[in-house]
């Protein structure tokens, strides 16, 4: 896999890129030819968090993990657990999707355990009626409800916008137009 290795804010070195290179060396089993596969890698520091995060687009999708450690090579070594996780835990979908596609990247010769088989479904369906606010309502509304998000319709944007919470606490907002 090629990998395209930066530091915000912190010098990459050439151990540290070796280390990357080695452990992310282990999803090249999962593509087909992982020569032409391209992981984007953003290495910064917040406080004294070492935070690492992998991008790996894909011609279907984008597999995608961020982890955060005080020890950056304990970082990598989390991160890449969660995108080997990630492939494993979804193989069954990813194969009834994507597997009559020509030049589809991954592989799907690997065994995975049965506790890694994913059974995700749908447990509980949701009919809400939006009243139209804004989004200091939506804030509130969000509180109240001690969600991690809320949908609601805009009436600032004039759209449906999905009100949610961050990592860092801080909030976001999606607007569909």
């Amino acid at each position: 896999m090629k990998l395209n290795i930066r530091g915000d804010k912190v010098t990459v070195t050439k151990s540290i890129k070796d280390y990357i290179e080695d452990k992310m060396s282990r999803l090249d089993k999962y593509f087909d030819n992982a020569k032409t596969v391209e992981g984007k890698i953003i290495i910064r520091v917040r406080n004294l968090d070492q935070i690492i995060e992998v991008t790996i687009p894909t011609s279907r999708f984008t597999l995608r993990a961020e982890e955060k450690d005080q020890d950056l090579y304990a970082a990598i070594d989390l991160v890449v657990d969660k995108l080997e996780g990630q492939i494993r835990k979804n193989k069954t979908r990813l194969n009834n999707k994507y597997k009559n596609l020509d030049k589809f990247e991954m592989s799907f010769d690997f065994e995975v355990a049965d506790d890694e088989i994913d059974e995700t479904k749908i447990v509980k369906r949701k009919n809400i009626e939006m009243k139209p606010m804004d989004e200091e309502e939506a804030i509130l509304q969000m509180e109240l409800l001690n969600h991690d998000f809320f949908v609601f319709k805009n009436i600032d944007e004039e759209c449906v916008s999905v009100l949610y919470k961050r990592k860092d606490q801080s909030l976001g907002i999606i607007n569909v137009k």
